[in-house]
């Protein structure tokens, strides 16, 4: 499939649309809310952002040792890119693959954004936002099922959401690239535990200041 970077232009080769294989389960993440999974390697997630313009907060760790998980760095210095589109790796900080992308349909997601906090939305937005729920709450409470605290939060990827880099090295967080029912497939390479945060941002337009469901579907067999 062939889309096309409304940044650039230029068109996106995305690979094959969804997994394939048997489904095993099947979520709907209401808006702002977490979820986490543990898949086997060779099962695939696909994620499925339902409304559109949705971002979706994601941490994925080795299932048999959660002490190695998910390094921004190990895999942007190993793709040479800070977008993650279809055949990225997901290095952990063994520099250890722990997911494939092995189907996009939008072509470009975030590494670099990190996820909101109270502390980030006060600093950005002011002191009045300080009771928002935010992605680092949904990581803990949903991380503490797992044994998992704060120290084990990293620098996370969003999937969906559109951090441009200008030519003076500037970030900006704008409306994203991605539309109602696009999708993307991860294969995991190695049993692994996925926490997501259905990002509740409404101060800026990650999620067009309407945060809404997005799908999570696990899969037998590789995409």
């Amino acid at each position: 499939m062939t889309t096309t970077d409304v940044s650039t232009g230029s068109d996106i080769s995305t690979g094959s649309d969804v997994a394939t294989g048997p489904v095993v389960s099947s979520a709907t993440v209401p808006a702002r809310a977490a979820w986490s999974a543990v898949l086997r390697a060779g099962q695939s997630l696909t994620v499925t952002d339902l409304a559109g313009n949705q971002a979706v907060d994601f941490l994925v760790y080795d299932r048999h040792d959660l002490s190695v998980r998910y390094s921004a760095a190990d895999t942007l210095q190993a793709q040479g890119s800070i977008f993650l589109t279809t055949g990225s790796v997901l290095l952990s900080n063994e520099h250890t693959p722990l997911m494939t992308v092995s189907a996009d349909q939008v072509g470009r997601h975030d590494t670099i954004g990190g996820a909101c906090s109270r502390e980030s939305n006060t600093l950005r937005y002011g002191h009045h936002t300080w009771t928002q729920h935010a992605c680092v709450d949904n990581f803990l409470a949903e991380g503490s099922r797992w044994g998992l605290g704060k120290r084990d939060l990293v620098g996370n990827v969003n999937w969906y959401m559109n951090v441009p880099v200008e030519a003076d090295g500037t970030l900006g967080i704008v409306d994203g690239l991605s539309a109602p029912g696009l999708s993307l497939t991860l294969r995991a390479e190695t049993d692994v535990l996925v926490l997501v945060s259905n990002c509740p941002q409404v101060n800026n337009p990650c999620n067009g200041f309407d945060p809404t469901p997005v799908q999570m579907t696990i899969t037998d067999g590789a995409a």
